[in-house]
């Protein structure tokens, strides 16, 4: 998917979940059928949708029903009926998910009309900058494994992870010297590898964290060590240099706004991979690479 088809592919999702939105259309959204038809991948549609929306495609689907379940809720509408409208089984699970939108319960709302937060049905567009570039390199990389230990952690879309920084500092200063005798293929050096992450990207969720090497298929493993086996396949690498991890996570962030969008490429499932080619003495600023597992689109 390429510029204007990732932004139309994106809004006909937008048009289909307001169809959707009352459990008299349909249960849920099949988002896998959908993205089957648009000739692209649900993992790709909902990674795409979450970093340009800015929230995950499930807490968008939530929030509009509950906004347009809101006008029923004020017009006196039987409050069951309108929780199994909505798709939900009981009066108390749709007063959770209502009160955690407007932030009051139903009941209350009915009684003084407000106020209500609303979610605006989205719509997405292209807007062409054009004032930067981005250093990217396409990689075809055999198969490897990437060993070294890993931990589960908590997904935090802004500044460092304290859990995961907590994990790296309990690491003997001698093991991250033993894990870079071990590299032997690219990405080169001491790696940050994240895997398992949800696919709608919510902040919160759990992620395997690995802090280790790349090594070649073929290489034999010490048995102490963690290993993620990464089939053959294509990768875009991204190059960043700036305050740390500030100019990482910007890039990150760009690849969805800017790089998918306009190039012939979408992700496929699979670790994103971090190499610190450079940094300063504190890690306040440094150069990195970005390693996302792509695919032709």
């Amino acid at each position: 998917m390429k510029g204007e088809t990732v932004i139309a592919e994106l809004n006909t999702l937008i048009d289909v979940i307001e169809s959707n939105l009352s459990a008299d259309s349909a249960e849920s959204v099949e988002v896998d059928a959908l993205a089957a038809r648009l000739g692209t991948t649900e993992y790709h549609l909902r990674r795409m949708f979450s970093s340009l929306a800015g929230m995950p495609l499930s807490e968008y689907v939530r929030r509009r029903r509950m906004t347009v379940a809101a006008g029923d809720v004020i017009d006196g509408e039987d409050l069951l009926s309108v929780a199994v409208q909505y798709g939900y089984g009981s009066t108390e699970a749709f007063t959770r998910a209502f009160r955690s939108v407007h932030g009051a319960a139903p009941s209350e709302i009915r009684r003084t009309g407000g106020p209500l937060r609303s979610q605006q049905s989205l719509r997405f567009r292209l807007t062409i900058e054009g004032s930067s570039t981005m250093d990217t390199t396409i990689i075809d990389h055999p198969a490897f494994a990437l060993i070294g230990h890993a931990v589960r952690v908590p997904l935090i879309h802004e500044g460092e992870n304290p859990h995961i920084r907590e994990f790296v500092a309990s690491l003997p200063t001698a093991e991250h010297e033993r894990l870079k005798t071990l590299s032997d293929t690219t990405p080169a050096g001491l790696l940050q590898v994240t895997d398992g992450v949800d696919p709608d990207y919510r902040e919160g969720t759990d992620l395997t964290y690995l802090h280790g090497v790349a090594v070649s298929a073929a290489a034999s493993a010490p048995g102490d060590l963690d290993a993620i086996d990464v089939p053959a396949g294509m990768w875009a690498v991204f190059t960043a240099s700036g305050p740390y991890p500030k100019a990482l996570q910007d890039t990150w962030a760009a690849t969805a706004g800017e790089w998918f969008p306009s190039n012939p490429w979408r992700l496929r499932p699979g670790p994103s991979i971090v190499s610190i080619l450079d940094h300063a003495e504190d890690f306040s600023t440094a150069t990195t690479e970005l390693w996302l597992p792509v695919e032709r689109a």
